[in-house]
C-alpha cells in the first residue's frame, strides 16, 4: 500500500487542476440505465443503478448498509424519501482490502448519488470513525438529496479497527483519508458535470466525528475544491495538548474508579472535560468507544509504544505501565511521535466558510478539549470571519445515544440540517449565519433546532 499511497500523494496537485484519468465505465445491474454512459475518472471498478428512491427508505440493502450507519441517528427521526436518481458504486485503485462491501474486498470504495431533480450543488463526505462509505446515508445523504444536492462519499481508503496496518509510516493511514476525500471530490464534480451538462455551482464538505476532522483538513489544505463545509463533533488532532491522545487516557484511568464508587473519581472526570450531568453516558463510552479509539489511533501514530503488540491490550488496568494505553502519556513520548502527530494535525487556517457544531455532552470528544480549541485555533490564525461555531446544549457525539439516555441528551440531526441550510444561504446569498453561541437545549430534548 505504501507505494500506492505515495503515488496518490504525488498525484494530488494534478487532481486539483486537471482531474483524474482514465475513467472506469459503468456496468449496469438489471435493465438498461442512463447511468451506464457515466464514467468516474480514476475509478478501477464501477456499477450503476437507476433507482426510484436514493434514500435509505427505498434503497436495496446491497446499495446501502444498516451496519455502516447503525446508531448514528435517533430512532424517532423521520427522514426524507422518494427521491429518484442514479447511484454509482465503485472503487479507486488501492492495495488494502478492509472493506468487504459488494464482495469486493477492496478499499477506496465510494458511492455517488445523482438526484433526478438537481439544484446544482454537490456534497462530499467521509465516514465517522472506522466505518465505511454508507455510514452517512441517514444523517447526511438523505438530508442533502432531499434539498436537490448530488452526494458522494468515500470509505477514506481504510476501515475497521486495524486501519493502522495500512501504510508504511506512522500516520500514513490517516493521511490517506485526506487524499481519498480530495480524489473523490474531483471525480464527483466531473461526473456531475457530465450527467447534468454543467459543473456544480457549489461543493460542500460535510462530516461527523473523524469525518468532521476531514472537513476541517480539506478547507485548510484543498480549499479550491470547496465552497464551504460543515463539521459536526469533529475530532481534533494537534501537535500539543489537548488532542485525542491526551483526552482519552485520563478517562480510561478515572472511569473504573468512578464505577467502583471511589471518592474523587467523578471530579477527576469532570476536570478532564467530561461534564457534570453526562455521567449516564460514561459506561457505554468506556466499553464501546474510549478504549478502542485510543488504541487504534495511538497504534497508527505511535506504534512503538506497545512494541511488537499491535493495537495494544484492551482495557488494561491503570498502573500496568509501558504498552498500556490506559497509562499512555503523550507528553513523554519521543520527538518522532510528536512529529507523526504534527503531520496529521490541524492548523485552523481554513480558507472557506465553515460551520462547526458540537454537543456540550459529547463525551467521546469533550467540547472544551476539541470544538472550543479548534474555534480558538481558527481565530488565532486570523480566519475567524470564516467560522461559525455553535455549541449545542446537551448534544452528544452521535444521536443514537439519545435512545439510551433521553432525559440526558438531545438529538443534533435537526441542528445539522439547519446549519447546512445556513451554510448554503451564507455562500450563495450572502446571508451571514447568526454569531457563534451556545444553542439552548429544548425542554423535551426532541424539538427542532434553530441556530
Amino acid at each position: 500500500m505504501s507505494r500506492r499511497w505515495r503515488s496518490l500523494v504525488a498525484l494530488v496537485p494534478a487532481l486539483l487542476t486537471v482531474g483524474l484519468l482514465p475513467a472506469a465505465g459503468a456496468s449496469a445491474a438489471g435493465p438498461a440505465c442512463e447511468g451506464q454512459r457515466l464514467r468516474v475518472p480514476g475509478a478501477e471498478r464501477l456499477i450503476t443503478h437507476c433507482l426510484a428512491d436514493l434514500t435509505t427508505a427505498g434503497l436495496p440493502l446491497d446499495l446501502t448498509s444498516e451496519e455502516d450507519y447503525a446508531q448514528l441517528q435517533a430512532k424517532h427521526t423521520v427522514n426524507p424519501s422518494h427521491i429518484p436518481g442514479i447511484q454509482l458504486d465503485g472503487y479507486f485503485p488501492d492495495t488494502s482490502a478492509t472493506n468487504t462491501h459488494h464482495g469486493w474486498n477492496h478499499d477506496s470504495q465510494f458511492v455517488i448519488r445523482l438526484p433526478e431533480h438537481w439544484n446544482g450543488g454537490l456534497v462530499v463526505a467521509g465516514p465517522p470513525g472506522t466505518r465505511r462509505q454508507y455510514a452517512n446515508d441517514q444523517i447526511i445523504s438523505d438530508q442533502v438529496l432531499a434539498r436537490g444536492f448530488a452526494y458522494a462519499a468515500t470509505d477514506k481508503g481504510n476501515t475497521g479497527p486495524e486501519l493502522y496496518k495500512d501504510g508504511a509510516q506512522p500516520g500514513d493511514a490517516i493521511m490517506e483519508w485526506h487524499m481519498r476525500v480530495a480524489q473523490l471530490t474531483v471525480a464527483a464534480k466531473q461526473v456531475a458535470a457530465k450527467h447534468y451538462g454543467k459543473a456544480p455551482t457549489r461543493t460542500y464538505a460535510a462530516g461527523l466525528s473523524a469525518a468532521g476532522y476531514l472537513v476541517r483538513w480539506q478547507l485548510e489544505h484543498f480549499p479550491q475544491l470547496y465552497t464551504g463545509g460543515i463539521d459536526w463533533n469533529g475530532l481534533l488532532l494537534t501537535p500539543d495538548a489537548p488532542n485525542l491522545l491526551t483526552n482519552l487516557p485520563p478517562a480510561l484511568r478515572a472511569y473504573p474508579r468512578f464505577a467502583n464508587g471511589e471518592p474523587g473519581a467523578a471530579e477527576a472526570m469532570h476536570a478532564e472535560g467530561y461534564p457534570e450531568g453526562s455521567e449516564d453516558l460514561w459506561k457505554s463510552h468506556y466499553y464501546g468507544l474510549w478504549d478502542s479509539l485510543q488504541r487504534t489511533i495511538r497504534e497508527e501514530l505511535d506504534p512503538g509504544y506497545d512494541g511488537a503488540t499491535q493495537g495494544g491490550t484492551p482495557f488494561c488496568h491503570e498502573g500496568t505501565g509501558a504498552g498500556c494505553d490506559t497509562d499512555y502519556d503523550y507528553a513523554s513520548r519521543p520527538a518522532a511521535v510528536h512529529d507523526a502527530v504534527k503531520r496529521v494535525s490541524l492548523t485552523g487556517r481554513i480558507s472557506r466558510p465553515l460551520i462547526t457544531l458540537q454537543g456540550t455532552f459529547d463525551v467521546l470528544l469533550p467540547i472544551t478539549r476539541t470544538g472550543d480549541v479548534y474555534d480558538r485555533m481558527v481565530t488565532g490564525a486570523g480566519r475567524g470571519d470564516l467560522h461559525k461555531y455553535y455549541r449545542i446544549e446537551k448534544g452528544t457525539h452521535t444521536d443514537g445515544f439519545y435512545d439510551l439516555a433521553k432525559d440526558v441528551v438531545r438529538p443534533m440531526q435537526s441542528c445539522f440540517t439547519a446549519a447546512f441550510d445556513d451554510l448554503d444561504a451564507w455562500t450563495q446569498k450572502g446571508v451571514t449565519p447568526p454569531p457563534s453561541h451556545t444553542v439552548p437545549g429544548p425542554a423535551d430534548n426532541t424539538a427542532g433546532c434553530t441556530l
